[in-house]
């Protein structure tokens, strides 16, 4: 169906655009990973980006669910001003970026995200085109900005080369989208001719053919129709004619990974030989102040390469290459307060660690993927053998999230654990898109980390899939699940009405019990909890929970029911103050 024009750069065109973005990376992902050999021929530049704009349209269309009360178009009344709906694609992009495309990918974003809220802050405002080719332009700049070693013939040189096309053209947002679309696909052609390794293998730039696709979602944003495939036009047509598309295999494999050993123009830091580059991709978002930031910068380029980071008034978004991943990491912590780690070690056949004509990895039969609210869980959760997503307060993993993880569980049968009843939905989505990939997963509706836990307990790879899934879904189910939260306001709940900072125990999802201490509360949870019987209590602990409650409540389990154990975990900053569970 053809898409309705925005006539402006506004509120509505912010939701169409990431709406029409996401779905044109989802269409082009295997292409994008397929031609992925700069700077580290890993196979997943179509995935990450795709992972990180599917976080920034998560992001909008909570902005928008936020302010529907059936009254009044986009922008005005009923709706978020064109700067709510811009910062919040900026945040989701921020959040949820991936890799060092996606990291790119979301400070180009940020960069037109700052344009919309400096020069459409208010109802009815929005961007004509002038304004679009200001936003293009800042985005241009600040995605360079962010790159510690810019080097031309990547998604920098594509971005660069829209905004000029852009501004050369003028005229309205349609004819500037138009234009910037036709620029970049023009630079994406050059880009073999920019930088040796893309020459050497008969492709352009993977980051700037996802901006190229992104930019044809802009087109589509304003004039109702699709540049067409990403080839659109005499520049187009040029790019697509002169590339060759190589097999996966070829990508990740011997084929690209001894070309990859030709020097970039941006030195060795910017693409190193399969003999000598750095082993760990680390990622992170970071909580620190500007001055903090700029030293973490210098530190971090001393440690690696591929350095990007993006973001700021207070969060950041740090990428890098390094060998020594807990130094990265280090160098956070003295920065300010990281959180959302990701560390990846790059696969066999990838340009960073050699493994020319090495087959790849056979996959396992079965494994396990559960979605956990703390490190610590995810540590517990990691040596019982699962493969963990992060889920911080307030930052829930979108659907791309979790097949990635599935994917990167490398089986054929994945038990999938949301751990939260919100997530029902997502997960669902995730495993039905792993199964259109020819990998079987059962979803356990698990509503609870200590759910989670008592399935994990259970789990038996050797058995039957369909075994094993009965098996951990009864343990599942078996166990009730309980948490302690403190009230953000007043509120009616099925216990009565609480008030601001009221300690809320919550049991099976409803608040049970309202009390002022959290020790006394959690003990009024445990006794209503035990009074339907059960053999054993899990506590998990959440960073601001009181030192002493946990030898408390064992006690407090020890003396009043003599046949009940007691075990208890640390689950870092989770968001409630204690998980409870009893099965």
């Amino acid at each position: 169906m053809p898409q309705v024009p925005q006539t402006f750069f506004d509120a509505l065109a912010v939701r169409t655009w990431c709406g029409l973005a996401l779905a044109a990376l989802g269409r082009a992902r295997e292409e994008i990973d397929a031609i992925n050999v700069y700077p580290v021929a890993d196979g997943d530049t179509g995935t990450n980006l795709y992972l990180t704009l599917e976080s920034a349209y998560a992001a909008v269309e909570a902005a928008f669910a936020g302010h529907e009360t059936g009254a009044g178009p986009a922008g005005t009344a009923g709706a978020p001003t064109p700067a709510d709906a811009a910062r919040a694609m900026a945040h989701g992009a921020l959040i949820g970026a991936r890799g060092n495309s996606g990291t790119i990918l979301a400070q180009l974003l940020r960069g037109m995200s700052q344009v919309l809220a400096a020069e459409a802050d208010g109802p009815g405002a929005h961007l004509d085109g002038p304004g679009l080719c200001l936003a293009l332009r800042h985005a241009a700049d600040a995605a360079r900005q962010a790159v510690a070693h810019p080097v031309e013939g990547t998604v920098l040189t594509v971005a660069e080369a829209a905004a000029d096309a852009a501004r050369e053209a003028g005229g309205d947002c349609g004819t500037v989208a138009r234009a910037a679309y036709e620029g970049a696909a023009a630079a994406l052609a050059a880009t073999p001719d920019q930088l040796a390794v893309l020459g050497s293998a008969g492709v352009v730039d993977a980051g700037g053919r996802g901006l190229v696709a992104v930019i044809g979602a802009l087109v589509e944003t304003f004039t109702g129709e699709a540049p067409g495939g990403g080839s659109t036009g005499t520049a187009g047509a040029a790019w697509a004619a002169r590339v060759r598309v190589p097999t996966r295999s070829e990508a990740v494999s011997g084929a690209v990974s001894e070309v990859v050993e030709a020097p970039a123009p941006g030195g060795p830091d910017e693409c190193a030989d399969d003999s000598s580059g750095p082993a760990f991709e680390v990622i992170y978002l970071l909580e620190a102040e500007d001055a903090a930031v700029e030293r973490l910068r210098e530190r971090l380029d001393r440690l690696g390469d591929s350095l990007v980071v993006v973001g700021g008034d207070g969060l950041w978004n740090v990428h890098v290459h390094v060998d020594d991943a807990g130094a990265a990491v280090e160098a956070g912590v003295e920065a300010g307060r990281p959180h959302r780690i990701r560390i990846t070690h790059f696969a066999v056949g990838d340009v960073h660690t050699g493994g020319v004509g090495r087959p790849p990895r056979e996959r396992v039969q079965r494994a396990v993927v559960a979605v956990v609210p703390g490190e610590g869980l995810a540590g517990l959760y990691g040596e019982a053998g699962a493969t963990t997503v992060l889920a911080r307060p307030g930052e829930p993993p979108v659907s791309g999230e979790l097949v990635e993880a599935v994917r990167r569980a490398h089986a054929r049968e994945v038990v999938l654990l949301p751990n939260d009843a919100d997530l029902r939905h997502t997960a669902a989505a995730a495993a039905e898109q792993a199964r259109s990939e020819g990998i079987r997963v059962a979803l356990i509706p698990t509503r609870s980390a200590v759910q989670g836990i008592a399935a994990l307990a259970v789990h038996e790879p050797e058995r039957r899939f369909d075994e094993d899934v009965v098996a951990m879904t009864s343990a599942a189910g078996a166990t009730r699940y309980a948490e302690l939260a403190v009230a953000e306001r007043q509120s009616w709940t099925m216990a009565g009405i609480c008030q601001a900072g009221d300690v809320l125990g919550l049991i099976d999802g409803d608040v049970a019990v309202i009390g002022s201490d959290v020790t006394a509360t959690a003990e009024a949870v445990i006794d209503r909890m035990l009074q339907a019987g059960g053999e054993m209590v899990t506590l998990v602990l959440g960073d601001e929970a009181p030192e002493a409650i946990a030898a408390h409540l064992e006690g407090r389990v020890r003396e009043g029911y003599l046949a009940v154990d007691t075990v208890v975990y640390r689950g870092g900053r989770q968001g409630a103050l204690l998980l409870i569970g009893v099965e």
